[in-house]
């Protein structure tokens, strides 16, 4: 059983490898954009309950693809990778909008949730840096599981954001930057306790790339000082554009 599920599920190499707008990467977001359509032709005239159940439905899926790549890993990887933890931003979010989904005080900060989610997944699925490292096939349980958790979590959050318009307001930019902070102070304490080296043990991670900026521009001895303000100020700055246009169509719709 071992060795089939092994097989089954280690990356595969050789051949076709997955690059970025490729056909299978246009394959996988063109999947994305049909998903969407069809569930906002199915839902247009159902009631709040059914849209909601609906959300609640998707990032249940999410999460459970989440959880489900921790106990296929060491098939796939060989080990489980740390890397996964819920310290960068797609993962965290999408533990976060589970959890808010459930629990009551939480509740609260949804919404922030939803919308810092949906921009990093949807960065992610357009550019997808982390698999494209690895240089395998496309049909690989790596890239598969990849793509799909990140297309359903840029569906869940698409979605909300149109059956829930109401409640994505400019005036709850005190909690979307709390959840901005929040986040890069959980990056920080993860990059803390998990990088270093020592005996059988050497690992470098940098979660919502507090310790380095993606592209390795600045300096190594500048950039943990420069990112977490950096890192704040930028996504705090889309979400607003976000919610802006979000409440221009609003507003237009009322007329």
């Amino acid at each position: 059983m071992h060795t089939f599920l092994r097989n089954l599920f280690m990356d595969k190499t050789g051949g076709e490898i997955f690059t970025v707008f490729s056909l299978w990467h246009l394959f996988y977001i063109g999947l994305t954009i049909l998903v969407i359509s069809v569930i906002l032709l199915v839902m247009r005239n159902h009631a709040d309950n059914a849209r909601k159940h609906t959300t609640r439905t998707l990032i249940g899926i999410a999460f459970a693809v989440y959880i489900a790549d921790f106990f296929l890993m060491p098939l796939a990887y060989g080990e489980i990778d740390i890397e996964k933890l819920p310290f960068h931003i797609c993962t965290a979010m999408c533990t976060m909008c589970f959890l808010s989904e459930h629990v009551g005080f939480l509740g609260k900060y949804r919404t922030s949730f939803v919308l810092l989610g949906f921009l990093s997944n949807l960065v992610y699925l357009i550019y997808p840096a982390g698999v494209m490292w690895h240089g395998v096939h496309p049909l690989s349980y790596r890239v598969i599981q990849t793509l799909i958790f990140h297309s359903v979590m840029t569906a869940y959050g698409f979605l909300t954001l149109v059956f829930e318009s109401e409640k994505f307001e400019l005036k709850f930019w005190r909690n979307d930057l709390a959840v901005l902070v929040g986040l890069t102070l959980w990056a920080i304490l993860g990059n803390g306790v998990y990088n270093g080296t020592s005996e059988g043990y050497d690992h470098f991670f940098n979660w919502f790339f507090v310790v380095r900026d993606p592209f390795y521009l600045l300096p190594e001895t500048v950039a943990p000082f420069i990112m977490p303000f950096l890192n704040v100020a930028l996504f705090f700055v889309v979400e607003r554009i976000l919610l802006w246009i979000i409440q221009g169509v609003k507003h237009k719709n009322v007329q």
